[in-house]
């Protein structure tokens, strides 16, 4: 286990200019409307399809001008290789009518920037589409989510490589998430990498580059 943590922090090291530099763009993200919507609807996207050609889909939305006005057809068209297009159409057209109503549901995130557990458990009972992994990658993303864990399946796989859990569960409750989120940020702190730029790293070291 010792070789294994030394060659995590080598690839620390190797990336944490661009983890760093990565993570001082989502603070960014946070003052300017539609880079917080990009996203919003990109982690909508994001459950069981891979992050780049999500990302994908939200510039080709973006570029046709249908994240506020596009019917699910026209949206399902533009999201290519994503799965389960239909269901994610349907949650981005149901997600835009959030942004529309008077700005109150951005102000309302913006205003409790410093709550980001409280802000989790907010999205994840008023947003269809997202479970506390996609509240808390959508959270991570604007700057705010830096001490939550995003526990998708390569964060998962690494934790369980690293002995941190057992096994990979099959589902993931509340009551479960929130106690692997706790073994993963002890595990941050034992190696001295904070939470945020350990999840980017874990990230690196499946895929060999810092995304999202």
């Amino acid at each position: 286990m010792e070789n294994k943590i030394k060659e995590l922090k080598r690839i620390y090291s190797k990336n944490k200019k661009k983890i760093k530099r990565r993570l001082k763009e989502f603070k960014s993200n946070l003052k300017k409307e539609e880079n917080i919507i990009c996203e919003f609807f990109f982690c909508l996207l994001t459950p069981q399809s891979k992050a780049k050609e999500c990302w994908q889909s939200i510039e080709q939305l973006k570029k046709k001008n249908l994240l506020f006005c596009g019917s699910e057809y026209r949206i399902k068209n533009c999201l290519k290789n994503v799965r389960f297009k239909n269901k994610k159409a349907k949650y981005l057209v149901e997600a835009s009518k959030l942004f529309k109503e008077d700005n109150s549901f951005l102000k309302f995130i913006i205003e409790n920037k410093k709550n980001p557990f409280y802000l989790r458990e907010f999205l994840v009972w008023n947003v269809k589409g997202f479970g506390y992994k996609e509240a808390s990658h959508f959270l991570r993303n604007i700057g705010i989510g830096e001490n939550l864990a995003i526990l998708d399946r390569h964060i998962l796989k690494n934790l369980k490589e690293f002995n941190i859990i057992d096994e990979i569960p099959a589902t993931l409750t509340k009551k479960k998430y929130i106690e692997i989120e706790k073994k993963f940020i002890e595990f941050s702190k034992k190696i001295g990498i904070k939470p945020a730029e350990l999840d980017l790293l874990l990230w690196a070291k499946e895929k060999g580059e810092v995304f999202k």
